[in-house]
């Protein structure tokens, strides 16, 4: 606990030090040769430490320009301010500090040396300043080794935010094709029944009751797969399963009960697909169909499904192809997402002698 509240008040701590370090050099200075010399440089040397934090290659330079001065001129010279300064700059890992490190210290142990009294003191002197900058030095080496490792947490955290927001965003996005998928179709079915059931209703009541019907199928439908597709956000509901090709008939039949002549055409040996790609599959022929209903104003459209080393869907309508979407609405769009998603793409256009044409195909991989 007390090393915590030392790291939050490093001021508190370079104060103190500096004052234990006036009280070890200016005091027994004065009892010594050259007194006046002797508490200067060392007073000197010991509050040049208030700024070691900020400037430690400079602090060092200026202390041992201080200790050597002190040493030089004959009086009491006591190098632990020095030994501060070095521990300070090997900590702060400066760019060229083993250089001056190692001036500092060669040139205060020789200039002890020769001193007067210096002799018998030197090799305890050199001793401290290396101990006190190989401990720097190892302070030094372990901060950088935990900012390193806090850094690689910080950026691996942040990629994990990142890649939680991809996710999120691709599940919305696909939540967003699912309900319109789902909505467009059913509605579209809906107002083409809703009309039909209202110009039969004067003349013919009873006739009004297979549009209806119809309307009531739909909408049953459309909330089923609303409760699937909401599924997601309440992942303990227990909702039907997604749409596949299998579901294809019953699709087609909702269509014709519109009054658009609708037929199906199954090439190739029909075998299992991957989820996703079923999933995929039947939107886009739900999609393509709800167009042609909104849109082509046609009497008739085909649907083809071709079984082989891909999966291949053709949706063709006899309507007026420039009636039939612009190609660049949500659900045109959807369609092609879905296939870009599993390698595969989506072309629409006019079709050759008249209509319009939604052609997709899609790799099949390994069944799931």
């Amino acid at each position: 606990m007390i090393w915590n509240w030392l790291r939050r008040h490093p001021r508190l701590v370079d104060v103190g030090i500096v004052l234990v370090l006036l009280a070890a050099t200016v005091v027994p200075a004065a009892r010594h040769a050259h007194p006046a010399t002797g508490a200067i440089l060392g007073a000197a040397a010991s509050l040049t430490l208030l700024a070691r934090r900020r400037h430690p290659a400079a602090v060092v330079a200026v202390v041992t320009v201080a200790t050597i001065a002190s040493a030089a001129g004959g009086a009491w010279t006591q190098p632990l301010p020095l030994a501060v300064a070095l521990y300070t700059l090997a900590a702060a890992r400066v760019r060229s500090a083993r250089t001056l490190g190692l001036v500092s210290i060669v040139t205060t142990g020789v200039t002890l040396l020769v001193s007067t009294d210096g002799f018998r003191d030197t090799p305890f002197h050199v001793v401290a300043l290396v101990a006190a900058w190989l401990l720097g030095d190892s302070v030094g080496s372990r901060q950088a080794y935990v900012q390193e490792i806090e850094a690689k947490a910080e950026r691996l955290e942040r990629e994990r935010e990142s890649e939680s927001r991809r996710a999120a965003a691709e599940e919305q996005a696909r939540i967003a094709r699912e309900l319109h998928d789902v909505v467009a179709h059913a509605l579209s079915v809906i107002v083409v029944q809703a009309g039909a059931a209202d110009d039969v209703f004067d003349n013919d009541p009873s006739r009004a009751r297979g549009p209806i019907r119809a309307i009531d199928a739909a909408a049953r439908t459309a909330l089923a797969d609303l409760r699937r597709v909401l599924g997601v956000l309440h992942p303990e509901a227990d909702y039907e399963p997604q749409p596949g090709l299998a579901r294809l008939d019953s699709l087609v039949d909702q269509v014709r009960a519109t009054g658009l002549g609708v037929s199906l055409a199954i090439e190739g040996r029909s075998r299992p697909l991957p989820a996703a790609v079923d999933l995929s599959a039947y939107r886009i022929v739900q999609e393509a169909l709800t167009n042609t209903l909104k849109h082509a104003n046609a009497e008739h459209v085909s649907v083809r499904v071709r079984y082989g080393d891909e999966l291949g869907l053709e949706i063709r309508d006899d309507g007026t192809a420039t009636a039939n979407g612009t190609g660049n609405g949500s659900g045109v769009i959807g369609m092609r997402e879905r296939a870009a998603l599993l390698g595969g793409a989506v072309e629409t256009g006019p079709a050759s002698g008249g209509g319009y044409v939604v052609s997709a195909r899609i790799p099949i991989g390994e069944s799931t």
